[in-house]
Order: structure tokens, then sequence, then C-alpha cells
């Protein structure tokens, strides 16, 4: 009886963690890069000798937008060029708007106070921007003094090595406790990694072995980032349980390791003690709840998204807008297209949080934007391919303002009609990505739509095709239809097919811009989660087609290394 009630109580203690969840999304920085600062040209404060010149870097938080201190470089005494030793480490995400802030001083004492000190300029940017610059090196005129030219500073950004190693690893178990009635147990084991303020975060579940207290578990391959986020020796939980058909597994014990440890591959070290606390406290005799060993271990560098753009890859975005009638009249404030002069709609929202990011990877900021589903001047024949801006030769418009220009124009000059065609845009981009598929250039095509669909079977095999070619999709629905057909064209719950063939890889993803409306009206935040959102599996999608092709990136131009002298250092 004492056994039953047991099992019971721990069964609904054990059940808490081991659920569903997706090993990559639990908010893993997607890698860690490293700015180097030197700037040019200070202006120079110190009457008797030239500057002592401090850099100071700032970083806006998402939701408050207030400017915090991230660090400081080293002080470096008499100098008007400096190169500063100290870098700083920030988690970077392709998928969200990260802006920094530089800030010179000249330092005057050993004062920490910053208001004791001689402001020299500030430069701001997006960490996105000093990635996306060529070989990953920005350099911008520092300002904030009127009337003087502050001189320059000049950001590199490298990515540190460790966040792009995958370890693959294999585990067989000894002996463990048997906890079904009937038969042997049904063992799996669950991996976390452990947080900064000690808690613990899911990060791997091996597969179930049936009826064995000696499993032998498959290999398995994890991002070391996902594993320890970098950090060797941090530590790793792995708990072991008996599964249980309805979902109420049994904890058989768990042990700790770290990175470090598991590095070392199959040896003596790498044997563990299960161990279940509960169990120990009640029995005298209690050794262990079986062993778990490791088989084999190794670990492989990927190429990582930054690698390729960093190598010169640029990513090419164009737009595509929903002109059909569904939208509205836009000259109604119920319509999707309403001219409001006082907020931008959700078209040139959605438009803007997409854009906003992309762009900085985009050299010449020059963007096709086309329309589709309207009756065009002067003869209204329908086209569900036509720019923006008028002009057929070239449809590219100046920057994202350039393209909320072009979209508030046409609304004025065309007639909404339809039906709604996604084929011919998707076809549009993949003739330019047919084009060059040598790794050199990347094709985003943002599509915007009230989601009422007429062609899926054209729009299916077009994307079948496109999953082939160098481009991804992401498709924004605005306004309150059902948004079913679009959630097929994403295809993370089935993977999407066309006249029985599948699509090579995942290239569509698809929000509603409804859930991203912030009840309070805070548009800024919910602009940033839904670019978030839309831009997140982005790398993921590029990485995929660079692997399938046998693509390396081009190596980096080398760092560039500016003229000056070395400095003496001083620290604050």
């Amino acid at each position: 009886m004492e056994m039953m009630e047991r099992d019971v109580m721990d069964k609904l203690e054990d059940m808490s963690s081991v659920y569903d969840f997706d090993p990559i999304t639990g908010n893993i920085p997607a890698t860690k890069v490293e700015i180097t600062v030197s700037c040019r040209n200070l202006l120079d404060k110190d009457t008797f000798s030239k500057s002592d010149p401090l850099c100071v870097l700032y970083t806006q938080g998402v939701e408050t937008k207030q400017w915090r201190e991230f660090g400081r470089t080293e002080v470096i005494d008499n100098t008007l060029n400096p190169d500063f030793v100290r870098k700083y480490i920030l988690d970077y995400f392709f998928e969200e708007k990260q802006n920094l802030r530089f800030d010179l001083y000249d330092v005057d004492s050993k004062s920490p106070d910053l208001s004791k000190h001689d402001f020299l300029g500030q430069m701001f940017c997006t960490l996105g921007e000093i990635v996306g610059s060529p070989a990953s090196r920005l350099e911008k005129p520092l300002g904030g003094i009127t009337g003087k030219k502050c001189g320059t500073i000049i950001l590199s950004a490298e990515e540190l090595s460790n966040c792009r190693d995958s370890a693959t690893m294999q585990f067989c178990a000894n002996k463990l406790d048997k906890k079904d009635f009937f038969g042997k147990s049904d063992p799996f084991m669950v991996f976390y990694r452990s947080n900064e303020d000690g808690t613990f975060t899911i990060c791997h579940k091996t597969e179930v072995v049936k009826n064995t207290l000696n499993p032998v578990w498959q290999p398995f391959t994890i991002p070391v980032r996902a594993l320890c986020n970098g950090d060797y020796d941090r530590t790793i939980k792995v708990e072991v349980y008996d599964w249980d058909r309805d979902g109420s597994h049994d904890f058989i014990g768990d042990f700790t390791t770290s990175y470090r440890e598991l590095a070392r591959g199959q040896s003596q070290f790498n044997v563990y003690e299960v161990i279940n606390t509960k169990k120990k406290m009640k029995k005298k005799k209690y050794v262990h709840s079986g062993t778990v060993t490791l088989l084999s271990f190794s670990v492989e560098s990927e190429f990582t998204f930054l690698d390729y753009i960093k190598g010169g890859t640029q990513i090419n975005f164009t737009v595509a807008i929903d002109f059909t009638a569904s939208n509205g009249n836009p000259s109604q404030s119920t319509s999707l297209h309403y001219m409001n002069p006082y907020q931008l709609n959700a078209y040139a929202m959605a438009l803007k949080a997409v854009g906003e990011i992309i762009q900085d990877y985009d050299s010449d900021k020059m963007f096709p934007a086309l329309g589709f589903g309207a009756k065009l001047p002067p003869d209204g024949r329908v086209s569900h391919e036509f720019p923006l801006n008028g002009n057929m030769e070239n449809p590219y418009c100046n920057g994202i303002e350039g393209i909320l220009e072009a979209y508030h124009q046409s609304l004025k000059t065309v007639q909404l009609y339809g039906p709604t065609n996604f084929a011919p845009v998707v076809n549009h981009v993949a003739r330019y990505a047919a084009a060059v598929q040598d790794g050199s250039q990347y094709f985003v095509l943002l599509i915007i739509t009230d989601g009422v669909i007429s062609d899926m079977a054209q729009t299916k095999e077009a994307i079948v095709n496109g999953a082939k070619l160098p481009m991804s999709i992401i498709i924004v629905g605005v306004g309150q239809a059902e948004f079913d057909a679009m959630v097929e064209l994403d295809g993370d719950d089935i993977r999407i097919s066309s006249r029985g063939k599948l699509a090579e890889r995942d290239i569509v993803q698809f929000v509603p811009f409804r859930d991203y409306m912030d009840r309070t009206g805070n548009h800024v935040l919910s602009m940033a989660r839904l670019a978030k959102d839309v831009l997140a599996e982005i790398p993921d999608q590029f990485i995929s087609y660079m692997k399938s092709r046998g693509i390396k990136p081009n190596p980096a131009p080398p760092p560039y290394t500016p003229p000056g002298l070395t400095h003496h250092h001083t620290q604050i």
C-alpha cells in the first residue's frame, strides 16, 4: 500500500515539467556578438595634453524604450584616436531591433559619475546595422555637440565561437528502478540547462525505450548554447522517468553534469548514479536507482547565419500588398486600407515593423514593392503584380519610407478589385531568386493580406517550387477573417505539397496581425513582438537552404585595423 501511495503522490509532483516543449524557442540568444570600438579625430578637451577617452554603451529596453547603461571600455590616456581593448559582448537576435547608443567622454578624474567628465559626442545605431555592414564593420560620425565635428566611431562585430557548436551524444542506462507492476519500466531522459538565477530550462527529451531497465537511447544532436548557453561549467540536470501512457510519468531519479564533463567522452567520469532523493531519505540501505553511462560524445561547428552575412550574402526584401475589394473602401474608416491622417493602418504598421529590421541587411536599401488584386488606370485591367510606384521597369522604392509613400499614392490611383491571387507575386520573387543560387543573395517576400485567397492550388505549387530557391515568404494577415488557408500555407504542422510533391523546406511563416494589437494601444511593443515572431524563423530557413546546396560562407574580408598608436591604458 505504501508503495502505491508514494507513486500517486510523486506522480503529481513529477508531472510538472515533462510536457511538450520546443527546445529551441526557449528564448536562447541566437548568438553572442563581441563589439570592438575605435574612434578617430575625437574632440580635444584637455588644455595641456590630449583627451583621455572612455566609451559607454547603452542598450534600449524593448518595452520601456529607456536607455540603460550596458558597460564601459577602459580609459586610454592622451589620445584622440583610441582603439579600446575592452569589448562589449551582446546577445544578438536577428528578429529584434536592438537599439544601441555609444557615448564618449574625456575622463578627468577617478569618479565613476559621468556628469563629472567632458562629453565628447555620441552615435546611435542598431546591432543589425553593425552586423549587416560590409565585413560587419560600421563607421559613423559622432554627433551630439552642436556646431562641432566630433570625429568618427568604428565598430566591428565578431560572433563568439562557442555559440555555433553542436554536440552529438549517446547514453545508455543500467539497472534502473522498476516502476511498472506489469513488465519493466519504459525509461526516457529529460535534460535541463541551468539559468543565471538558479532555475532550470528544459532543453532536450530523449525518446522512450519500451520495457527495459537497461535502455540504450539513440544518439542526439543539440546546439551547445541550448545545453549550457556557452558556459561549459554550468550545471546540466538530467532527470530519468518511466513513461506512462496517461502522461503521469514516474520519476526514477536524476543526476547533474556539465558540458565540460560530458566533453571528456566515454570514461569512468561519465558514469552517473541516478539518485531519487525521496527514496534516499526513506530507505537507510538506498544506494541508487541505477546508472547512466555516456557512450559517445562529439562536437562539430555549424556555419551560422552571421557567417554568411559577414561573408557578404545580401538579403533582398520585397513587399506585396493586397489591394482586393474585401479590404473595404479606403476612404471609409472601417477599411483595412483606411488613410487615417493620424495613425498608420494595419498594412503600414506591419510593413514598417518587419521592414525596419530587414533593411539593415540590404546594402542599397532599394526595395521592390508590388500590389495585387486591383484594377489599374487608364484601362481598368486587373493586375496581380503591379509596382506600387507605377513604374513597371523599376518597381524599386527607396527605403521603408519610400514603400509607404508609394503605397499611399497607389491607394489614390487604383481601384480595389479581386480575386486574391498570391501565386503571381510568389513567382515574381522566385524568378529573381532562381537567377542567383550561389549563396550571394537570399530573398524575403512579405505578403500583407486580408487572407481570403482565391488561387490556393497555384500558390501551393509556387511555394513548393520556391522551396528549392534561396527565398522565404512571410505572410501577415490583417483584419478579422478566418485565416485557415494561411495557416495551411505556413506548413508548420503539415508540410505543404502540390501535385504529390512535398516542399523540400518550410519557407512560409504566417502571423495574424490582430494577435499583436495591444489592448492599451501601445503599438511600439506590439509591433516589436510581431516583427520578432515573423522573422524568428528566417535564419534557420536561410541556413537550411545553404546547407542543402552545400554552400559555405565566403571568408569575411580581413578585419580592419585602423592606423594609430598603441596606447597606455588606465582603468576607471
